[in-house]
C-alpha cells in the first residue's frame, strides 16, 4: 500500500525551479513464486519467537514523506511507515530508503509473548516484573524539513522510560508530537547495541544525515537482530559508535525458525547459483577428491618428498592451528602437475556451509568452490593489458558466495560476492536470474572471484585505469549449484545430522609457500612506461596485497573469518 506523499524542493531552488511529484518505488519480487517449503518447526511461518518477544516482518509501507535534491546529485529518498500490523503487535520505527530502486525493505513489530518457558529464556535473567514493551515517554525532534522551504517531514527520536530502548525513529507529516501509542519501546536486557552502515540520505548545508543500521556484532554465536529502522542525526556519527537506538536480542537458544535438513535441501534447490566461468579459463574447478586422486601431495616440513593424499582425506592432519608444518601441493611429475592445475569441470561441485544470521532471523546458505590452481594476474596500465607469468598464481583457491534467506518467509534476501580480500552484498532485485529465481555468479578469469554481473572489475584505480584485471562473462564452462552440491557442515542442527569431510578440518595451507621476486616483473614493466606516469603506476602497485608477490597457498573454508562471523563488507 502506498498512499499521498509529500514533496520538497532542493535548498537553493528558485521561482523557474519545475515541482513535479517523485515516484515512488514499485515493489519488488522474485521472478517466479516461492514454493510451498517442507513442513518443519519454525521456518517460513512468518513469525519468528525471539524468547519474551514474538516479532513479524513487515513490507508493506505507506509513504509519510519524500525528498529530492533536484539540482544536485543526491539521490531521492521516501520514508514509510509500515501497514498491515497485525492485531497485537506494535511498530518499533519507520523505514526508509533511496527512490531509484525498487522498494525492497522491512520493519520488525513486536509483541509481548503470552507465556515465556524456562526453556526458552535459560539463561537469561529477565526481570519478570517489567513487562518487554513499553510506551515512550516522549518524543524529541530530531529535525524537520522546514529547513527545506517545502514538503511536510518531522523526525522524532522516542524517549524511552528508564530501562528501556527505542528501536528506530518516528517520522510524521506534521509538526504536532505523537502520540504515545504510535511505537513500543523495548526492555534493556532484551536488545544488543548497533552501527550505522550505509548513509541513504543527507541535506548537506543542514548536515541531516539518514543511515541504515545493523548489529554491531554479526556472527553465527550472536544475537543480535536488526529491526530494519533506520538512524538519523544532524551531528557526526561514526562507524561502530553508540547511539540512540539499539536492535534486538534473540533470546531463544533453540533458533527455531532455521531450517531443517529437508528444508535446506528445499533451498538450495530453488535458489541455488549457476557458477558461470570466464570463456578463456584455464584453471577451472574441480572435486576436493578429484584432486585428491590426481595426485595431490600432503608435504610436511623437513621431509623432501610428499605423501599422495587418499580419496577421502583420511591422512589429512586434522585439527590444531596454521603451523606451518603441512601444506598440500601438486603432483610431481610434470604430466600430472599439468592436468591437475587445468582443474576437472565435470567432478566440480559446491561446498555448502549452512549458518544462522542476524539473531537466527536469516539463514545464510555458503557455497564454497574449489579450483586446484589460481592463474597469474592480468596487469591492466590504461590501454595496455599485460599477462603476468607469475604474479599472483598459487595452488588451490578456495572461494566462495553467500545467499541469504530471511527465515520469516524463505525469500532470498541477498547474496554476498566474495572477491579476494573483501566483497559486496547485492540485493536480490540486483542480481540476474536463471530458471526462476536461481541467481547467477559470474566466476573471474584466473583469480575465480565472484561478480554478479559479466564485465572487467578493476583491482586498484579505476579513475586511471591502473591495476589487475577481473574479467568475468558467460560461457558454456558453469556449474549448477542447485544439483551438485554437498553440504559439509551446519552446526545448528546437531551432532549427527550432517557429516563433515575429513578434508574440512585440515587447518594447514591448501597449497605450498614460495617466495619470489615479481617486483622486479613489475619494476621493469615500470620502466617502460613514459616518465610522467611512473610515479602514479608505482605508487598504485605498492598498494596491492604482498601475497601478489608470491605464492602462499590458500587455508580451507573452515579457517576463513566467515565460517563463524559475518561476511566482510
Amino acid at each position: 500500500m502506498l498512499g499521498c506523499e509529500c514533496f520538497c524542493w532542493h535548498n537553493k531552488h528558485t521561482d523557474d525551479d519545475e515541482f513535479f511529484p517523485l515516484p515512488l518505488p514499485q515493489p519488488f519480487s522474485l521472478p517466479s513464486p516461492l514454493p510451498d517449503w517442507p513442513s518443519g518447526q519454525g521456518f517460513a511461518t512468518g513469525k519468528i519467537n525471539l524468547g519474551e518477544l514474538e516479532v513479524v516482518k513487515i513490507t508493506k509501507f505507506q509513504s509519510v514523506w519524500s525528498c529530492h535534491l533536484m539540482r544536485g546529485k543526491a539521490k531521492g529518498v521516501t520514508f514509510y511507515k509500515p501497514v498491515g500490523i497485525p492485531d497485537g503487535f506494535f511498530c518499533l520505527g519507520c523505514y526508509c530508503q533511496p527512490n531509484d530502486q525498487p522498494l525492497r525493505g522491512y520493519v520488525l513489530v513486536a509483541r509481548e509473548r503470552a507465556a515465556s518457558t524456562p526453556e526458552v529464556c535459560r539463561g537469561h535473567d529477565s526481570d519478570s516484573g517489567s513487562p518487554a514493551l513499553r510506551k515512550p515517554v516522549n518524543y524529541t525532534l530530531i529535525w524537520s524539513s522546514d529547513s527545506l522551504r517545502n514538503g511536510r517531514g518531522f523526525f522524532w527520536l522516542p524517549n524511552a522510560p528508564a530501562g528501556y530502548r527505542a528501536m528506530g525513529i518516528l517520522v510524521t507529516d506534521t509538526p504536532e508530537e505523537p502520540d504515545d501509542d504510535e511505537v513500543r519501546c523495548v526492555r534493556e536486557d532484551l536488545t544488543e547495541t548497533c552501527e550505522i552502515k550505509d548513509a541513504i540520505f543527507s541535506t548537506g548545508a543542514d548536515t541531516f544525515q539518514v543511515w541504515t543500521t545493523r548489529p554491531c556484532e554479526r556472527g553465527v554465536f550472536c544475537k543480535g537482530v536488526s529491526a530494519g529502522t533506520f538512524f538519523c542525526s544532524t551531528y557526526f556519527v561514526s562507524e561502530n559508535e553508540g547511539f540512540e537506538i539499539a536492535c534486538l536480542k534473540n533470546l531463544d537458544p533453540t533458533l527455531h525458525a532455521m531450517p531443517d535438513l529437508n528444508q535446506i535441501h528445499a533451498l538450495i534447490k530453488h535458489y541455488g547459483a549457476r557458477v558461470f566461468f570466464h570463456p578463456d579459463e584455464n584453471y577451472l574447478p574441480s572435486s576436493v577428491q578429484w584432486f585428491f586422486k590426481n595426485g595431490a601431495l600432503l608435504c610436511e616440513d623437513g621431509k623432501h618428498k610428499g605423501e599422495p593424499i587418499d580419496y577421502w582425506g583420511s591422512n589429512l592432519p586434522c585439527g590444531g592451528t596454521n603451523d606451518g608444518a603441512f601444506w598440500i601441493d601438486l603432483p610431481g611429475d610434470d604430466i600430472a602437475r599439468n592436468n591437475a592445475k587445468k582443474g576437472n569441470l565435470e567432478s566440480a561441485e559446491l561446498y555448502v556451509h549452512v549458518k544462522p544470521a542476524l539473531g537466527g532471523t536469516f539463514t545464510d546458505i555458503v557455497m564454497w568452490i574449489f579450483c586446484p590452481f589460481n592463474g597469474p594476474a592480468n596487469l591492466k596500465i590504461g590501454l595496455m593489458n599485460i599477462q603476468m607469468n607469475k604474479l599472483g598464481q598459487h595452488v588451490s583457491d578456495w572461494e566462495h558466495f553467500t545467499l541469504r534467506i530471511s527465515n520469516f518467509t524463505g525469500e532470498l534476501w541477498q547474496v554476498y560476492f566474495s572477491q579476494h580480500s573483501g566483497g559486496e552484498w547485492v540485493d536480490a532485485f540486483d542480481l540476474e536470474y536463471i530458471e526462476a529465481n536461481k541467481p547467477i555468479v559470474y566466476s573471474s578469469r584466473h583469480g575465480h572471484a565472484s561478480f554478479p554481473h559479466p564485465g572487467m572489475y578493476l583491482q586498484g584505480s579505476v579513475k586511471l585505469g591502473i591495476g589487475i584485471r577481473n574479467d568475468a562473462a558467460r560461457s558454456k564452462y558453469f556449474v549448477d549449484s542447485s544439483t551438485r552440491y554437498q553440504i559439509i557442515a551446519a552446526e545448528y542442527l546437531g551432532d549427527g545430522v550432517v557429516t563433515e569431510p575429513c578434508w574440512l578440518n585440515y587447518m594447514r595451507e591448501w597449497g605450498p609457500t614460495i617466495v619470489y621476486d615479481s617486483r622486479s616483473e613489475l619494476d621493469r614493466i615500470i620502466n617502460m612506461l613514459p616518465f610522467f606516469v611512473r610515479f602514479l603506476v608505482e605508487n598504485i602497485f605498492d598498494l596491492f596485497p604482498t601475497e601478489l608477490y608470491g605464492e602462499e597457498g590458500p587455508t580451507g573454508p573452515k579457517e576463513k573469518d566467515n565460517w563463524g562471523g559475518d561476511e566482510r563488507c
